[in-house]
C-alpha cells in the first residue's frame, strides 16, 4: 500500500505544469460552497456559530452579523479566482486586483468563509515569480491601510453587516493578530515553495550539465578510438601497398603476401570501427558496454605488423591476470599506436620492434621500443593526436607515460597503468590534477 501511495505521488503533476485554468476554478468553488456553508452556520446557530476563528472561545461578543450574500458577494467571490488567471504573466497586478476584490468583499460584511483563498495564491505565486519585496512590502502596507480603514468606520461586532455600505467590525487585537499570522503564514509558505523550485531547478541544471559533460567525453573517446583503428591499419595497409606495387613484376609471390596484409589490414580497420560506430547508434546507452580491443588480441596486433614487414619480438613477464576493462584498452591501444609509429617514422632499412608487457602487484607496465632512426616526437606535434593520446589514455587511469629517443638510437615508448579501477582511482588522487604525466 505504501509503495503504490508513493508511486503516485512520485507522478502527480506540481501544480506549476497544470493548466492555468485549473486552481482558479478549485479555488472558486471552494470560495462560493464554503462562504455559502458558512452563511448557513451562521443563521443556524443565531449569528454566533459562523463568526470568525479569533471570537470564539475568548470572551469576545456572543453574536457577530453579517450581509447575506448578493449579486456583488459572488461577484466578488469569483474575481479573485477569476483574476488568478493572470498570475503568471502579471503576478504583481494579480496579487494587487485580488488583494482590493479580497478588502471590499470584508468591507462589505459579508459571511466570514474561505474568501482570502484567492488572495493567498496570488501571494505564493508572486513570491515563486521572484516578486518577494513587492509581495511583502505591499502585504504589510495594505493590512495597515486595511486596519486603519475599519478603525475609522468600523462597527461593534453585534451591529456587522446591519447599516451602510461598508458595515465591516472594527478591528480587535484579536482579530488583527490572526490576519497578521494568517498572512505571515502565506508568505513563508510562498517563500519555501519558491526555494524548492530553486532548488529543482538547479538540480534540473546540474543533471543537464552533466549529462553534456559525459556526452563530450564520450565523443573524444569515440574520436581517439576512431584515430587508433584508423592510424594503424591505415599505416599498414600503405607499406604493404608500398611492398606490393615494387614486387607485383619482379616477384608476384611476395606481392601477394603484401596483398593479402593489405586485405587482413583492411577488414580489421572496418570490423574495429563498426563497433565504435554502432555504439554511437545504440539507443538509450551513452557507452559501449564493453571496450573494443584488449591485450587478448596482442598476438593477432603483432602478427600484423610482422606480416607488414616489421620485425617484432615480444616478452611477457608477471603473471598474467584480468584486467579492469579501461586499462586493457589502453595498454593495447598504446602498443598498437606505438607500433604504427615505429611504422611510419622508424625510416628505411630493418627495423626491429620489441613489445614488453609486464605485469606488476599493482601495475602493468607497458615497453615499446625500437632500433630506427631515432626521430623526435614527430607526432607530439600540435594538433597530433599518437603520443598525445597515448599520454592521455596514461592520465586518465592514474598512470604514467614517457616517450622519447633511447640511448644510442631508436625510440621508446614506457606506459604504467593500475592493475584495478581502485588502484586507479588511488594513482589519480596521488598524482594530483596533472594527472600523473611524468615526461
Amino acid at each position: 500500500m505504501s509503495s503504490s501511495s508513493a508511486q503516485v505521488r512520485a507522478h502527480w503533476p506540481r501544480p506549476g505544469t497544470w493548466p492555468v485554468w485549473v486552481v482558479p476554478i478549485l479555488v472558486a468553488f471552494i470560495q462560493v460552497v464554503g462562504s455559502l456553508g458558512a452563511q448557513r452556520g451562521e443563521a443556524a446557530g443565531g449569528g454566533s456559530s459562523g463568526g470568525p476563528p479569533w471570537e470564539h472561545g475568548d470572551g469576545g461578543p456572543a453574536g457577530i452579523g453579517h450581509t447575506d450574500l448578493d449579486a456583488l458577494g459572488f461577484a466578488l467571490l469569483l474575481g479573485g479566482p477569476a483574476l488568478l488567471l493572470l498570475r503568471r504573466r502579471h503576478p504583481v497586478f494579480t496579487v494587487c486586483a485580488t488583494a482590493a476584490v479580497t478588502a471590499v468583499y470584508f468591507l462589505r460584511a459579508y459571511t466570514y468563509g474561505p474568501a482570502p483563498l484567492a488572495l493567498a495564491v496570488a501571494m505564493m505565486a508572486a513570491i515563486v515569480a521572484g516578486h518577494r519585496l513587492v509581495t511583502w512590502a505591499g502585504t504589510g502596507i495594505g493590512l495597515a491601510a486595511f486596519f486603519g480603514l475599519t478603525a475609522l468606520i468600523g462597527v461593534p461586532a453585534a451591529e456587522r453587516g446591519q447599516d451602510g455600505p461598508f458595515p465591516v467590525q472594527e478591528p480587535t487585537l484579536g482579530g488583527s493578530s490572526f490576519v497578521v499570522g494568517w498572512a505571515l503564514v502565506v508568505l513563508v509558505s510562498g517563500e519555501l515553495i519558491r526555494m524548492r523550485a530553486q532548488r529543482a531547478a538547479e538540480t534540473a541544471r546540474i543533471r543537464a550539465e552533466e549529462k553534456r559533460r559525459q556526452a563530450s567525453e564520450e565523443r573524444l573517446r569515440m574520436a581517439r578510438e576512431l584515430h587508433d583503428v584508423l592510424a594503424h591499419n591505415i599505416s599498414m595497409i600503405n607499406v604493404q601497398a608500398g611492398v606490393a606495387l615494387h614486387l607485383i613484376d619482379q616477384n608476384p609471390e611476395q606481392a601477394r603476401t603484401a596483398l593479402a596484409a593489405i586485405k587482413d589490414a583492411s577488414k580489421e580497420a572496418l570490423t574495429e570501427m563498426r563497433g565504435v560506430i554502432g555504439a554511437l547508434r545504440s539507443q538509450g546507452e551513452t557507452a559501449p558496454r564493453a571496450p573494443t580491443a584488449g591485450l587478448d588480441r596482442l598476438d593477432d596486433l603483432l602478427d600484423r605488423a610482422r606480416n607488414a614487414g616489421l620485425a617484432v619480438e615480444a616478452e611477457i613477464t608477471g603473471e598474467r591476470r584480468r584486467l579492469h576493462a579501461g586499462t586493457d584498452l589502453a595498454a593495447f591501444r598504446i602498443v598498437q599506436e606505438s607500433l604504427t609509429n615505429v611504422t611510419r617514422h622508424a625510416g628505411p632499412g630493418p627495423v626491429t620492434a620489441r613489445v614488453g608487457i609486464a605485469y606488476g602487484e599493482h601495475e602493468i607496465v607497458v615497453r615499446v621500443e625500437d632500433d630506427g632512426r631515432g626521430a623526435p616526437l614527430l607526432d607530439d606535434r600540435p594538433g597530433g593526436s599518437g603520443l598525445r593520446g597515448m599520454r592521455e589514455r596514461a592520465a586518465a587511469l592514474g598512470g604514467t607515460f614517457d616517450a622519447g629517443p633511447r640511448p644510442g638510437g631508436g625510440f621508446r615508448v614506457r606506459a604504467a597503468l593500475p592493475l584495478t579501477v581502485e588502484s586507479a582511482v588511488e594513482r589519480s588522487e596521488d598524482a594530483g590534477p596533472d594527472g600523473g604525466d611524468a615526461q
